[in-house]
């Protein structure tokens, strides 16, 4: 796929979606950014003034039909980012992902980048042995989908509708879950699944610009040494990821101990979400 010049970038006023505004430039591109928050310029970031920027929410129809126009691809982040109550994330991550999809479809975007999450899969036992994992024990894209929470549902909910707008309409999507994407880990668990956010600027570009994805999942981490997840299908997009949570170890260690698989919050992808465990075998 050619470089898009124009990125439609929702949830810019969030930390992931602030973070990647002062990234993606260097790659070329201008972006277009929507938040139901005013978003606030950051040092270095070019004038974002209207009509550079859209303040609206995702219920807004005719406001993402207007922010999608003339763009050349989306990098959805928008939505609610933790768990909620069911009502706020039908209408902010189910709903409002609809909407978007929708809008994209009728405006004729054909690519979209969607902020999935590692809660989608958040039931699925972590991987166990010692560091770096053998990697056929690493968790493939493929894994059955076992969302913890409301908000790792509605990220499911997000793949699936990714892939029906594929199947249906033509409409290509990179599904990223996403582990954690901060300056730094803040705990052991983010050893295994945190993302730098140049590693997400690089795992970004590398979705945007990948040819003939259809719908594809990627786990978005960095190459990290203490790894859960198989990263193949996000290299097989260009994905070359730079850097190694595992600089961060001794100190985290040090604060707050090993993972113990004794503990419930450390038994599961999901972390502390995942702490009622399913009452299947697994």
């Amino acid at each position: 796929m050619p470089a898009p010049r124009t990125v439609l970038l929702t949830g810019a006023a969030g930390g992931l979606g602030t973070l990647m505004r002062g990234l993606l430039p260097d790659y070329g591109y201008t972006l277009r950014l929507f938040d139901v928050q005013p978003v606030e310029p950051i040092e270095g970031e070019p004038n974002t003034g209207e009509p550079d920027a859209i303040t609206a929410d995702l219920a807004d129809k005719e406001a993402l039909r207007e922010a999608v126009r003339g763009v050349d691809a989306v990098l959805h982040l928008a939505g609610i980012s933790l768990e909620s109550t069911f009502d706020k994330i039908l209408k902010a991550n189910i709903q409002g992902t609809y909407n978007l999809y929708e809008a994209a479809r009728a405006e004729g975007v054909r690519r979209i980048v969607f902020a999935s999450s590692n809660h989608a899969v958040g039931f699925t036992p972590r991987p166990q042995g010692e560091p770096p994992l053998d990697p056929a024990l690493l968790i493939p894209v493929d894994t059955p989908r076992r969302p913890d929470t409301l908000y790792g549902l509605s990220k499911s909910f997000g793949e699936d509708l990714a892939q029906f707008y594929w199947d249906k309409h033509g409409l290509e999507t990179v599904s990223v879950r996403i582990g954690s994407c901060f300056p730094e880990p803040t705990n052991v668990r983010m050893l295994s699944l945190w993302m730098s956010p140049a590693d997400g600027a690089r795992l970004f570009h590398a979705a945007l610009t990948a040819e003939h994805v259809g719908h594809t999942v990627v786990y978005g981490s960095s190459a990290n040494t203490r790894l859960w997840w198989d990263l193949t299908t996000a290299r097989a997009l260009g994905y070359e990821p730079q850097d190694d949570s595992e600089v961060y170890a001794e100190k985290l260690i040090a604060e707050h101990g090993e993972l113990d698989p004794d503990n419930p919050d450390h038994a599961y992808l999901g972390g502390h979400f995942s702490t009622n465990p399913p009452i299947w075998p697994h």
